[in-house]
């Protein structure tokens, strides 16, 4: 059979693959199928080849599986935040599960995995604690705007980005990832901005005053921070979006404006002007309190980071160590919630800032057991390091997506703790890394943990043992 680009074919769906698509098969030719479920017949239009396999959209839908459910959300399909409301979440978490265990085997080569079942969210609609909405000269319409014969205003969107259209909004009024308030929020910031004709900002030409909408809400505490990022401060601009968001009977925190004048398609600036409050709001993990500033990295569901802090504390133990190590410590959340668990923590971070938040935090708590350094962890995390610390009974890692850097793994490696428990937001990286040093540690647990329902991406602790 010819898999050609833009031929048409029925196919059964398989199995869900990486990045949200599925699996289906054309006489063994594999076929990955954006938004297919498992169980699914369906004729998809082919819109890409290659050697090894081919990637096509639904045209039509012959035979519904029973894994599917309806959206909530009427942006589904167009919108990028969410690929999977359409899959029943029992579904999605065995989905998360199947992943982490393929990318061991696949990815690590291990042949014996044992994956336990995903911990699952109890919230799976408003579980977010941070949304970054975004201002655009470029709206994109949706399908269901084109077709309802309907004249647009395509000059201003405030929204999210379409899939793959960095230049592109969809000019949403409803989203159900963070809480209504937000929506609220996000509607009467597009009336004011539409109404005094604020100029959105142009991406491909580099103009325009409205960048993003930054949301965040300590989901245990009910604060509220609005950040509002523009290419260049205006007095005026300011002033008249303070005073609309203070009255739109939303309770707000805090507010600051955000100053971003580089190409850089980021909410991150160099200039951070508090106009009211204090500039930070709190949240709570655990039995503890952190401060989140317009810039802080905090895990985006405050829920189920302690549902994963939890796995790391299990892990950690049941010995208490005297020193632990918490390497890519950011806030230092993680390190924080261990304190009580161990004598001393030490965490070290790449990003100054971070590190900064980290002894504000452990200040609020009264934790006085954790020390923070920043720097390069390629570069820090030496012998020199580990001479003016001490040599780690346990490490706790949490590397970005890209994993560990080699020279980084090795170093952990050479420690000689008697346990590594690596959390990661990119299973894949994590097996390739882990593999890397079977030859000091061994596996002996893995525990996924859904931190974002109706999306592909899962948390995954492991706990290595040191082989005696």
């Amino acid at each position: 059979m010819t898999v050609s680009k833009g031929s048409l074919h029925r196919v059964s769906i398989e199995k869900f693959a990486d990045k949200g698509k599925s699996i289906a098969r054309l006489d063994g030719f594999v076929v990955l199928v954006a938004g297919g479920v498992p169980g699914d017949e369906v004729d998809v239009r082919i819109r890409r080849t290659k050697k090894k396999f081919a990637e096509a959209d639904i045209e039509s839908l012959i035979t519904e599986s029973d894994l599917r459910t309806t959206p909530r959300c009427r942006y589904f399909g167009s919108c990028g935040g969410c690929k999977w409301q359409h899959v029943d979440y029992e579904a999605q978490l065995n989905a998360k599960q199947q992943s982490v265990r393929e990318a061991f085997i696949h990815t690590g080569g291990f042949t014996d995995v044992n994956v336990n079942p995903v911990i699952g969210a109890e919230n799976i609609y408003f579980y977010r604690n941070k949304m970054e909405f975004s201002f655009s000269a470029n709206r994109w319409l949706t399908k269901s705007e084109i077709s309802s014969g309907k004249r647009f205003d395509k000059d201003f969107g405030l929204g999210l980005h379409a899939p793959g259209q960095f230049a592109k909004v969809i000019d949403i009024e409803e989203c159900h990832l963070q809480s209504a308030e937000s929506v609220q929020i996000v509607n009467v910031v597009r009336e004011l901005a539409k109404s005094r004709e604020w100029a959105p900002w142009d991406t491909r030409r580099q103009t325009g005053l409205l960048r993003h909408l930054v949301i965040r809400e300590g989901k245990r505490t009910g604060e509220r921070m609005i950040n509002l990022v523009l290419s260049r401060y205006d007095e005026s601009v300011v002033s008249e979006f303070s005073a609309a968001v203070e009255s739109s009977g939303v309770p707000i925190t805090t507010l600051v404006v955000t100053v971003n004048d580089t190409p850089a398609q980021t909410a991150l600036g160099d200039r951070i002007e508090v106009v009211t409050g204090s500039g930070y709001i709190r949240d709570r993990i655990g039995d503890f309190e952190y401060r989140i500033g317009p810039q802080t990295f905090f895990q985006t569901n405050t829920v189920q980071a302690e549902e994963l802090y939890n796995v790391v504390r299990k892990f950690v133990g049941p010995e208490r160590p005297q020193l632990l190590y918490d390497v890519y410590c950011g806030a230092g959340s993680i390190g924080i919630f261990l304190s009580n668990l161990a004598d001393r923590v030490v965490g070290i971070e790449v990003v100054p800032a971070a590190v900064e938040d980290a002894l504000a935090n452990a200040e609020i708590n009264g934790v006085t057991n954790c020390t923070f350094e920043s720097g390069d962890v390629v570069k820090r995390l030496d012998g020199a390091f580990v001479e003016r610390h001490g040599k780690p009974d346990v490490v706790v890692v949490d590397p970005p997506r890209a994993g560990l850097h080699p020279k980084v793994l090795q170093r952990v490696a050479d420690l000689g703790a008697h346990r590594l428990v690596y959390v990661s937001c990119n299973p894949q990286t994590q097996a390739r890394d882990i593999a890397a040093i079977t030859d000091k540690y061994e596996v002996d647990a893995l525990q996924p943990v859904d931190l974002f329902p109706h999306t592909d991406h899962v948390e995954n602790v492991a706990r290595l043992t040191r082989i005696t």
